[in-house]
């Protein structure tokens, strides 16, 4: 399993001219990368090992590129042929794709030091500090908050410079799947130890098993950060003024993802500890945002963010989760399987077929723990939610507020 660890660093004033320097030769190496590339023939298409092979050349022609060290310099022509990559799947996929642009030095943040070329020291450092050396800069002095598993390898180091003008040092590590928790055995789940999502409108999200998470409340952040902006439009471009506040609206933009992710990170820690099995919508999340309605709000969300931190705390905790089908969840039965087509503003569900009546979301987040039971080859319990909940009138849903998960870190079992 590949996963990362991310540091806040703190570099001194010349440790950070190095890195800036050395960040900007990357960006150029890239850039010639890409030059190298686009004028060859069609036909003949260097791939990412010819163009390594021209990397001992490129230095003796252009000494600012001996400067670099091998390692880094190899990733950065990988990560040029992984942005081709990636550019050539979403073409087939059907999107409309040009090509790969040229790296402008405030689009060029990272640099990455793949297998060696850095050593990582932490008995030099004090009080949660560490020091991270990088070739042919220096050490970098980072807030270690959370230690580097014995039982992991590093594969690379990564050090990025935020629009916010802070420094960061992110790890890849891997870990070999023994090390990791057992899953507990698939024919073992049931309602008891399962649970299904309903990523919610009203509520952040909606369990099959009657609790809700309140969403988080962004509005003074997005109110701060529309001050900094209508500071920034008053502000002469190019100026030291305007730079100035320019970081200051970078890091509005910055402490709102932040937030949204540290509250993501509470929630599915919370779900895979809790439950054997998360089961939770596949939604189109790129469809969602092309739609009518608040994008923003969607996009605040980061569903597929949310999805893919849960997928990823499940290996580290033993949990399974499941994708099913998003598709008619909402309207479909969870007692009966009848579809009743429901407004967005109807929150009840109400069957005119078998008189079941709940939450909408609830509803919801029952077809998705049913849904997730076929997905895994098991019948549906004898004994399910369905038969328990208690119509909305009277429903004693548990709710979770926003503030308590951001407090405590955690939610209430």
């Amino acid at each position: 399993m590949e996963y990362s660890h991310r540091y806040h660093a703190y570099p001194t004033q010349e440790v950070a001219a190095e890195l800036e320097h050395h960040l900007d030769v990357h960006r150029q190496l890239y850039n010639h990368v890409r030059c190298d590339y686009e004028q060859a023939p069609e036909d003949d298409k260097p791939s990412e090992y010819d163009q390594n092979n021209k990397l001992p050349e490129w230095k003796r022609k252009w000494p600012v590129f001996g400067e670099l060290h091998s390692k880094a310099a190899q990733a950065t022509v990988a990560r040029f042929h992984r942005n081709l990559s990636n550019l050539r799947k979403k073409k087939e996929k059907g999107y409309k794709v040009g090509r790969l642009k040229r790296q402008a030095p405030t689009e060029y943040q990272s640099v990455t030091y793949s297998q060696s070329g850095f050593d990582l020291d932490e008995k030099r450092g004090y009080d949660k500090y560490a020091y991270v050396r990088f070739s042919k800069i220096g050490w970098v002095k980072i807030r270690y908050s959370r230690p580097i598993p014995d039982h992991t390898t590093i594969k690379e180091v990564t050090f990025k410079k935020e629009t916010t003008g802070e420094w960061f040092v992110s790890f890849g590590l891997e870990t070999d799947d023994t090390d990791l928790p057992e899953k507990p055995d698939v024919e073992s789940l049931d309602t008891s130890n399962s649970v299904g999502i309903d990523l919610g409108i009203l509520n952040y999200i909606h369990t099959s098993d009657g609790k809700t998470v309140d969403w988080l409340d962004l509005e003074d952040d997005y109110e701060r950060l529309r001050r900094e902006q209508r500071k920034l439009s008053r502000k002469e471009k190019g100026s030291n003024n305007y730079e100035k506040q320019r970081r200051e609206v970078a890091k509005g933009k910055r402490h709102l993802k932040r937030k949204v992710l540290d509250y993501q990170h509470k929630i599915t820690t919370w779900l895979v500890k809790e439950y054997d099995a998360v089961f939770v919508e596949d939604l189109n999340v790129s469809g969602m945002l092309q739609g009518e309605g608040n994008a923003r709000n969607k996009q605040d969300v980061a569903w597929r963010q949310f999805i893919t931190l849960l997928e990823y705390k499940a290996d580290l905790y033993g949990a399974h989760v499941v994708q099913v089908e998003a598709r008619g969840t909402t309207k479909e039965c969870a007692s009966c399987g009848v579809e009743t087509a429901k407004p967005i503003w109807v929150r009840e569900h109400s069957c005119p077929s078998c008189g079941f009546k709940t939450d909408r979301d609830a509803n919801a987040a029952m077809n998705v723990l049913q849904r997730g039971f076929s997905e895994l080859g098991l019948g549906w319990p004898e004994s399910t939610p369905v038969e328990t909940v208690t119509a909305t009138g009277t429903a004693d849903f548990q709710r979770v507020s926003a503030s308590h998960v951001i407090e405590t870190g955690s939610l209430p079992s």
